[in-house]
């Protein structure tokens, strides 16, 4: 059996090899297909939510923004430790209760702390996490995915924990800094006659009175619901499926330190621990929402949980409180208006399978602080323009790609629509079994530690040739014609997923 391993391990690094060399030839390809269908100018709405700028403003700042989440949070406070004043106006200071947003991947944890803002996740009762577990239902067995090692020996961890006590503290470090934070309601961007973005108008929550605050630069950044996204931008957001979540308490871990990932009959399901003693559990779940969820989750998704987990989920469904969260697709395509930046779920989403959410808007607001530490005068939109130009550019090279289309790759083929996708599914699991290459490559993509295109979509299609050749094997002589039949379905499908991903990924090049 160890000799039937090496040969398959060698062959899938030998198909792994050429893919190198096809991927490269499509991504080229791709790329000439895409620059002559985009050369249209998109068509962004015009804003309902801009107007013209008042005779008198309330408050003045060089920097206002608009909405207190991990990008608005992060970047306030990086900006004003660089000595800008920064304003922050959000709708609810009080502590946010999400059921995303509380997964931090190694190299969003190490952004974080590039950004000297590590001291957000202490004292919150924070869990380390060293890598994933995938459990396939269908075969009854797993594969651990740890995170790779460091230059000494020592696993790089991630981090979980209640998405609010996160906020709050990201919240708190901007405070420190000096950022003045305003709890009001946004409602409109206040533009000058020369079309330029000059600051907001927001409603006092206190006193129910509208104000105006006058900035060189406005960053919106108000989430996944954004109110000012149309207006900006043309791209429209997608939403796949639902994450229906409750919170599990004292639920024992198949491996400490492990996320578990469980591929059901339904779709995937996401577990994770958030503290000491509380277990997040998300079920994915496609089209429209069940009449009565609880009794759902009870009857179809119960059954499908491995053991260890089945108690602890029971419970909390008779117990917890069960809520849902649209898991939505936008690709990043840039707003080239004058004075205002249009940042974070705002302005580019992608299915949070992957929990890498909160890692790409640290990403991002590293990106900004070292570009905007040579931008003396905001002021100066031409040099904020390029600096945009030069976002796009550094963020897809860096991690933004990489994140983007492993979320939505991996989400086509763990939620198997189709008997195709089924076929890459069980490949991509069998894939992992491998180990070695097949392990660390994917994890190095996975923990955004090593986030490079080439090798995201080299293993891509070693998982799809790894489809083709299990396929091919599972047929005798006699019926090989219906096996490359399934074969030519298998790696049509696999390209239907992977080429509109990296078409939208690639429309920003030709975007500014």
């Amino acid at each position: 059996s160890k000799l039937k391993g090496a040969c398959i391990e060698r062959c899938t690094l030998v198909m792994a090899a050429f893919i190198w060399i096809f991927a490269g030839l499509s991504c080229a390809t791709l790329s000439g297909i895409v620059f002559v269908l985009l050369r249209k100018k998109c068509k962004r709405e015009p804003c309902q939510h801009v107007i013209p700028i008042p005779e008198d403003f309330d408050a003045e700042a060089e920097v206002v923004v608009v909405g207190a989440g991990v990008l608005g949070s992060s970047m306030a406070a990086v900006l004003a430790r660089d000595g800008r004043k920064v304003t922050v106006v959000e709708r609810e200071l009080s502590e946010p209760d999400r059921i995303v947003g509380e997964l931090l991947q190694p190299g969003g944890y190490k952004a974080l702390k590039k950004l000297g803002l590590e001291d957000a996740v202490e004292g919150i009762d924070v869990h380390v996490v060293q890598g994933y577990v995938v459990h396939d239902i269908e075969s009854d067995t797993s594969v651990p995915l740890s995170y790779p090692l460091d230059g000494c020996q020592r696993v790089q961890t991630g981090r979980s924990f209640h998405h609010g006590r996160f906020i709050m503290g990201l919240r708190r470090e901007a405070e420190m800094e000096g950022a003045n934070l305003l709890e009001g309601t946004v409602s409109h961007l206040l533009e000058d006659k020369n079309g330029s973005i000059v600051g907001v108008a927001y409603k006092d929550k206190k006193s129910g009175i509208t104000k105006t605050v006058k900035a060189n630069l406005t960053i919106v950044a108000d989430g996944c619901f954004s109110r000012f996204r149309k207006g900006l931008v043309s791209a429209p957001v997608s939403v796949s499926s639902h994450f229906v979540g409750v919170v599990m308490h004292d639920c024992p871990q198949y491996k400490p330190g492990h996320a578990e990932i469980v591929l059901g009959n339904s779709g995937p399901i996401l577990v994770y621990q958030i503290s000491s003693e509380a277990t997040r559990i998300l079920v994915d779940i496609q089209g429209k929402m069940p009449h009565d969820v609880k009794e759902y989750m009870r009857t179809q998704i119960g059954p499908q949980l491995p053991e260890h987990i089945q108690g602890p989920f029971k419970s909390a469904l008779e117990d917890g409180r069960i809520r849902s969260m649209p898991n939505s697709f936008l690709p990043p395509l840039p707003n080239p208006k004058a004075g205002v930046l249009l940042l974070g779920d705002a302005f580019n989403m992608r299915h949070p399978l992957t929990g890498a959410g909160m890692s790409v808007a640290l990403n991002d607001t590293l990106i900004w602080r070292d570009m905007l530490r040579e931008v003396p005068d905001l002021k100066d939109y031409r040099k904020v323009l390029q600096c945009l130009s030069s976002f796009q550019r550094q963020r897809r090279t860096s991690h933004s790609f990489v994140v983007n289309v492993l979320a939505q790759a991996l989400y086509a083929l763990f939620s198997a629509s189709d008997e195709y996708l089924h076929d890459l599914r069980q490949a991509c699991f069998a894939y992992f079994k491998l180990g070695g290459m097949a392990v660390s490559g994917p994890v190095g993509l996975l923990s955004i530690l090593r986030p490079h295109p080439l090798i995201l979509i080299g293993h891509f299609f070693a998982v799809a040739f790894y489809a083709v050749f299990r396929t091919l094997r599972s047929h005798p002589a006699w019926s090989v014609h219906r096996g490359v039949y399934r074969c030519t379905m298998i790696f049509t499908k696999a390209c239907a997923v992977i080429f509109p991903l990296l078409g939208s990924e690639l429309r920003t090049v030709f975007t500014l």
